[in-house]
């Protein structure tokens, strides 16, 4: 079964309906050619081990706190606070809370 996504002037609820779960969670949102929007929700305590991603990436937090690394430093994310990483920057995020965030990828599909 296909994913859907929100089609052009569709209105996208970032909300979440119950808090996240056991497990972190990504709900794809919009995707096209050239980017693509997701949110992941992460309970308190899960961690994303570093990694990188060849693209423009921004991080947008938007329920929770979440510690990020990157760029040789810690940092905490709060609802309301954005990151942006240049395309490979090694980064790695810990959830302090149950968390979302609202994560946009610049990508080439053509």
């Amino acid at each position: 079964m296909a994913t859907t996504h929100a089609a052009s002037g569709e209105l996208i609820d970032l909300q979440l309906a119950t808090p996240p779960g056991p497990a972190s969670e990504s709900q794809t949102l919009v995707r096209s050619d050239h980017w693509e929007v997701f949110r992941l929700t992460m309970p308190t305590g899960k961690e994303l081990p570093e990694h990188k991603v060849a693209s423009v990436i921004t991080m947008q937090c938007l329920q929770g706190m979440l510690e990020v690394e990157a760029h040789g430093r810690t940092q905490t994310m709060r609802a309301g606070t954005m990151m942006y990483l240049t395309g490979g920057e090694p980064h790695a995020v810990k959830a302090l809370e149950d968390s979302s965030l609202l994560v946009t990828l610049l990508v080439n599909r053509a």
